[in-house]
């Protein structure tokens, strides 16, 4: 499998913003949004997106086939194609939804590609700011075409900060442990977008980020750059590895290197 010019997917992504996110924005109708489940959004930009990535996309790349947020929303035996040996690109049209229905300028445009279940190529643009992260596996990540260097390891655990996303996902008994433990850390207020989230860890403004949510296309894309930079992204309590294709992974937590990690999985994981 090889995408012959990355290039062509950041175009068809910023073409989609241009003409379908941003011309909406603060302007949506009250029929241009539905709960698809109780308070989780989707808008008409979400869709449209989706459909407009989906078939160019998979036109960029014959024989790869597409797992997105809405369509595996209406179908979710689309998450099987996880699994498949065909090249398969993880779309999230719009990350950040309801940021975005309520005319908040956090939210993105994520894409990844993945084959054999190994993450190879990930985009995430936020229209509003017109900040481009992008990533190859093996060849390092850019902001805006200007390659970021390797994250720095934090010396000092008290010197750690950064989101914790608990909401209302995974395990109840984990979520209650991360909340009774969250005085032990110095947190950030949480974006409400991932895609946001990880252009903060990309820039080295946060050092670690906790998701409870952890569907992939909300996470494919934003690992892959984090990893490429050297960021460690591990689930809880297991440690094990990030992979697109587990159904119930448990929560995900990133941090800037593994001692990092190993010391906010102590402190998150208290039972003290």
């Amino acid at each position: 499998m090889s995408l012959s010019d990355p290039d062509k997917v950041t175009t068809l992504v910023r073409q989609a913003a241009a003409e379908l996110i941003l011309p909406r924005f603060r302007k949506l109708r009250e029929e241009d949004i539905r709960e698809k489940v109780k308070g989780d959004l989707v808008t008409i930009a979400d869709e449209e997106v989706e459909d407009f990535l989906s078939d160019r996309l998979v036109s960029l790349l014959p024989g790869s086939v597409v797992v997105g947020e809405e369509a595996t929303e209406r179908k979710p035996e689309g998450l099987d194609e996880l699994s498949t040996q065909k090249p398969v690109w993880i779309i999230d049209p719009v990350d950040g939804t309801s940021n975005f229905a309520r005319g908040n300028e956090c939210f993105a445009v994520m894409v990844a590609l993945a084959d054999q279940g190994a993450l190879q190529s990930s985009w995430i643009y936020a229209p509003v700011q017109d900040v481009l992260l992008q990533a190859q596996a093996g060849k390092g990540a850019w902001i805006n075409g200007m390659q970021l260097p390797a994250l720095k390891p934090v010396s000092n655990p008290q010197n750690l900060i950064g989101s914790l996303h608990f909401g209302h996902h995974g395990n109840a008994e984990l979520r209650r442990r991360f909340e009774r433990n969250r005085a032990k850390l110095k947190t950030l207020k949480s974006l409400r977008c991932a895609g946001h989230e990880y252009i903060r860890l990309a820039k080295g403004n946060s050092s670690f980020s906790l998701f409870t949510r952890t569907k992939p296309w909300d996470h494919a894309p934003g690992v892959l750059v984090y990893q490429e930079l050297g960021g460690h992204a591990r689930h809880l309590p297991t440690g094990k590895a990030y992979d697109i294709g587990e159904t119930d992974p448990g929560p995900l937590l990133l941090a800037s290197d593994q001692s990092s990690w190993n010391s906010l999985k102590d402190s998150l994981l208290s039972s003290g």
